[in-house]
Order: C-alpha cells, then structure tokens, then sequence
C-alpha cells in the first residue's frame, strides 16, 4: 500500500511539472499564434481583394456566422472594395471563408481560409478552379449550387462529390453579398 501512495505522490508531481511547463509555453506562445493567425488573415485579404492597405470596417454585424469586414483601400484613402470573413456548415464542420467584393458589386475572389472537409472532396474548395468559379459574380442576386455546367450567370457549378461544402461556400459568399448589399454598397 506504501509503494502505491508512493507511486501516486511521483506521478503527480510528474504532472504537476509538465502542466506548469505547458501552461509556461502556451503563455509565451500565445502572441505570436495571434500574430501569426493575422498574417494569414492579411495575406488571404490580399488575394481576394486588390488594395494598398486593409482596415476594418466599422460596421454592425447582425449574425453570428459574419466574424470580421475589412475595406481595402487605395494608398490615397479610396474604398476599393471589402473583405469578409464568415463562417457556415459543412459537411465536416465550419468553413471559414474570406470573400472580396468591389465597390461596383463584384466579387474579386474568395478563399477558404480554414475547414475541416474530407480530403479529396470538400478540401477541393480550397482549390483555384473552384474558387474561380465565384470570381465575377455579380452581387445583384444570391448564387446557387447547380451540380452541371452553370447556365445562369448566378449559377456555380459544385464540387463533383462534395455538394455539401460547395454549398457551404456559396452560403458564406451569400452572407458576404447580403452584407455587402445592406450595409456596405452606396
């Protein structure tokens, strides 16, 4: 009985230790994840929308899927356009989007930043040819998934097998659209 309690008394200092250390890394670590996790942000901003710089945008977001909405601007302070940030269901989880529209109600290009579909299928979204068949679409009208070749110019074609991250996609765009059309167009 003695060595047991004696074994308990090692292990749990063992633990102890471990757990400080941890909670030690995580405490010095934590900044530069936050700062990292930005950059990506950033970086992604760029690739959906041409601008000089991006600031966030002092709006009012009613719906929890909206996370964030930048405007890009020109070096001399004109809007050029906006990135927004949403996330909606999947087939595995959430699908993080960012979503780039121009002033003239276009959309300059999307890009999915985080999710957790299937390889080979939904991780696909993450694919040029797939992101590109948003690109040019007019805010005017919400898009719709069709699973042939679009015939309609608010049509886009999904993913062949993964119809339910195609559709998650196009939620977010829609979400970003809604927005746009709401709060952000003039």
């Amino acid at each position: 009985m003695g060595d047991t309690i004696k074994l308990g008394i090692i292990l749990l200092i063992i633990t102890s230790i471990a757990a400080v250390i941890l909670g030690f890394s995580n405490s010095i670590t934590a900044d530069k994840i936050v700062e990292a996790e930005a950059m990506v942000s950033e970086e992604a901003r760029r690739e959906v929308l041409t601008a000089d710089k991006f600031e966030k945008a002092d709006v009012q977001l009613d719906d929890e899927r909206i996370h964030d909405v930048y405007k890009g601007l020109s070096d001399s302070g004109e809007i050029m356009g906006y990135a927004i940030t949403t996330a909606t269901s999947g087939y595995g989880g959430n699908v993080e989007i960012i979503t780039g529209i121009s002033v003239e109600g276009k959309i300059t290009g999307i890009k999915v930043v985080k999710h957790q579909e299937t390889p080979g299928l939904g991780a696909n979204a993450q694919n040029q040819e797939f992101r590109d068949r948003f690109k040019d679409k007019s805010t005017e009208k919400e898009l719709v998934i069709v699973k042939s070749a679009p015939k309609n110019p608010d049509e886009v074609q999904a993913i062949t097998g993964a119809t339910i991250t195609s559709n998650a996609v196009k939620s977010g765009v829609n979400l970003a659209i809604e927005l746009f059309n709401t709060k952000l167009a003039k």
